[in-house]
């Protein structure tokens, strides 16, 4: 029973796996981390030089000092007196976060949307194409109904007064 239950197991976890969400998930996540590295090179290669002309070369050396000097280490660069804000570095994270949420809505969320629309778009032409269809051909065999029915009613009378009997003995009995 146990060797059962492992499989079974085994099996739920490989549907797991194998399910679309699961696997896109896992291919986003490896695409997120490439992707960050080429974001934290565009904020240290352009935004922290641009930002150098006006003042330090790097974000994250902008801070406050809240409460007394801050007096730092040279060799660690660690606040030993008064309490460090450090709002370079919240700002040079704000910044990679912007870029790379500009970057894939741009690059994926905008063209994959575009994409779905005009998909779904395609698709509702085509079901509205089928819909005429229907409706034709059922204009079309009530047409040829009326025809029918006109056909006879012209020899012999009318459909209905036929109904469940030979055609033109309606009137015989």
């Amino acid at each position: 029973m146990s060797e059962k239950k492992k499989v079974s197991l085994l099996e739920g976890f490989k549907a797991f796996l194998t399910r679309g969400n699961v696997i896109d998930l896992a291919v986003a996540v490896v695409i997120g981390a490439a992707f960050t590295n080429i974001v934290n090179a565009v904020v240290k290669g352009v935004i922290n030089p641009l930002v150098g002309a006006f003042g330090t070369q790097d974000l994250e050396n902008y801070s406050s000092c809240l409460k007394g000097p801050c007096v730092t280490d040279p060799k660690t660069g660690e606040a030993t007196e008064g309490i460090r804000i450090l709002w370079g570095s919240v700002l040079s994270a704000t910044l990679s976060f912007l870029i790379t949420a500009a970057v894939v809505y741009f690059l994926m969320v905008l063209p994959m949307a575009k994409y779905l629309a005009r998909r779904a778009a395609m698709q509702a032409a085509k079901e509205g194409v089928q819909e005429t269809m229907e409706v034709s051909e059922l204009e079309v065999l009530k047409e040829i109904r009326d025809a029918l029915v006109a056909q006879r009613s012209g020899g012999s009378g009318s459909v209905e007064g036929n109904r469940g009997e030979e055609p033109g003995r309606g009137d015989l009995k």
